[in-house]
């Protein structure tokens, strides 16, 4: 029976890594034409992921293996528990339902980006409606005890989270972060800042520079690639196959500089999983907001750190000429310049989580029946002004910038968010054990990546995100820590 279980477990997983292969080629170099065929091999395959968990054959075999948990080894008990969640949310979508939403969100992912580069949020409004109307409609037939629908679906990317601890979380933000940002805008005024760094850099030598920095902060391209598509991102087949993606902006170079970064941090993570992990059903990283720990980790604490660009500056200026006539220190303040931005990616450290703030209201707000999808420009333009003074001037710099809810991930952002916390209590950690700032200044990553290969990512899903943080830190999840971080590091760059 046990050894069944391994056999459909397989079989899901190449099913899985097929579904990456097809992801990968319709985000990196698919022909415009060929994206709806392979749109629907996507939808063909997700189906048979779907057939294979709903079988009675997989469910009555999970079933049995859960009544005999005790002659389990700890990766199946594991592998049982997050089957029968998976059982319970799939067998409750009908079939139909299910394939239509996979045909509507891999089809999609091309009408945003004709929609976006055109400007028109038009050409995707329709379909956006009937994205948000399936997850209300999926969320409904999968509520149990959840107070709000919304919560259905953040369980799903951070389990055990929801909109009354997210409330709390984002209050604290709010009440913190938009006060501070205000203090140092109002420092900025007497101050002479120039952009120094966005200056035109030729892609193919933006790309040559992103591969040395992926390889540089431990990415492993034996066991992974780096390629470029609309919008980053980072997708396994399995530990040993893990591809990374960047988008080289000509103007804004240090843009890919951040997100290649970030994705090796994405990227590390899935490689340093656990041999023993591989072929089951818990070798991929944990929830959503323990991933983005580690990319926003390896983004801002280390690629926005001093002590990581003062060994590697000369090398950064044979990539970039131009930085030979900006001084370190300068250099050092202008990758950590406060300028509240409309693009989340290219979000400096401080404002990065208002943007999230804005993205989590508005689907605590669709979800609660607050608006209707004809209300979102208008609505986020409103909010990027609360929040962050600005607003854009049209719907690719607003409400499409992103490609989360075009292709179905709603109710993903608020990770974001609690993986900027997570990063810092983590790092408040990490501290106490090594000096962080001497392994960087003397080349050190591997010191860094080992530890959170240890503490972290040798688990991939065997263990829960929050166990996971409380064995790491002492402690769930607590903002205070982040808000620190943040605070004590500009105080020091603003002076103030």
């Amino acid at each position: 029976m046990r050894e069944k279980f391994r056999e459909l477990v397989k079989k899901r997983n190449r099913i899985y890594a097929n579904l990456e292969l097809l992801h990968w080629d319709l985000e990196t170099k698919t022909p415009v034409k060929s994206k709806p065929y392979l749109s629907d091999l996507v939808a063909e395959l997700s189906m048979k992921e779907y057939d294979l968990f709903t079988s009675d054959e997989f469910v009555n075999l999970v079933e049995t293996l859960n009544k005999e948990k005790k002659n389990l080894s700890e990766i199946e008990k594991k592998e049982i528990e997050l089957s029968m969640e998976d059982i319970e949310k799939m067998k409750k979508i009908p079939a139909d339902e299910y394939e239509a939403y996979a045909k509507l969100t891999s089809i999609n992912q091309g009408i945003w980006e004709e929609a976006k580069s055109k400007k028109d949020f038009s050409i995707v409004k329709a379909n956006l409606e009937k994205i948000f109307n399936y997850n209300k409609k999926f969320a409904e037939y999968r509520r149990k005890n959840e107070k709000n629908l919304y919560d259905v679906l953040l369980n799903d990317y951070e389990k055990g989270m929801d909109t009354q601890k997210l409330d709390i979380f984002f209050n604290e933000l709010k009440k913190e972060i938009v006060p501070f940002l205000r203090k140092i805008q109002e420092k900025k005024k007497s101050l002479k800042e120039e952009d120094k760094i966005n200056v035109p850099v030729d892609e193919d030598i933006q790309f040559k520079f992103a591969k040395y920095l992926a390889d540089y902060v431990g990415f492993d391209f034996e066991k992974g690639v780096v390629e470029t598509s609309e919008h980053p991102f980072t997708l396994n087949l399995n530990k040993n196959d893990v591809r990374l993606t960047t988008n080289n902006k000509r103007n804004i170079p240090f843009s890919t500089v951040f997100s290649i970064i970030h994705e090796a941090g994405h990227g590390i993570y899935e490689q340093q999983t656990g041999d023993e992990l591989i072929d089951t059903l818990l070798g991929t990283g944990g929830t959503m907001g323990l991933h983005e720990s580690q990319s926003r980790f390896m983004e801002n604490i280390v690629g926005r750190n001093g002590a990581f660009w003062r060994p590697l500056y000369k090398k950064t200026q044979d990539f970039y000429p131009f930085l030979k006539d900006i001084t370190f220190e300068e250099f050092f303040k202008q990758i950590n310049k406060i300028e509240p931005g409309l693009i989340r990616v290219e979000a400096d450290e401080l404002t990065y989580s208002l943007h999230i703030m804005v993205r989590y209201e508005i689907e605590k707000m669709i979800f609660n029946g607050e608006v209707s999808i004809d209300d979102l420009p208008k609505i986020w333009n409103q909010k990027m002004i609360e929040y962050l003074g600005i607003e854009p001037k049209n719907d690719s710099e607003g409400l499409m910038q992103d490609v989360h809810w075009y292709c179905g991930l709603v109710g993903y952002f608020p990770s974001y968010a609690i993986g900027n916390a997570y990063a810092s209590q983590i790092y408040n950690t990490m501290k106490k054990d090594f000096d962080v700032d001497k392994a960087l200044e003397n080349q050190n990553m591997k010191k860094i990546t080992n530890w959170l290969g240890e503490k972290i990512h040798k688990y991939g899903r065997l263990k829960d995100t929050p166990e996971i943080i409380k064995k790491v830190t002492g402690e769930e999840l607590n903002p205070k820590y982040y808000i620190s971080y943040l605070k004590e590091k500009y105080k020091k760059i603003y002076e103030i």
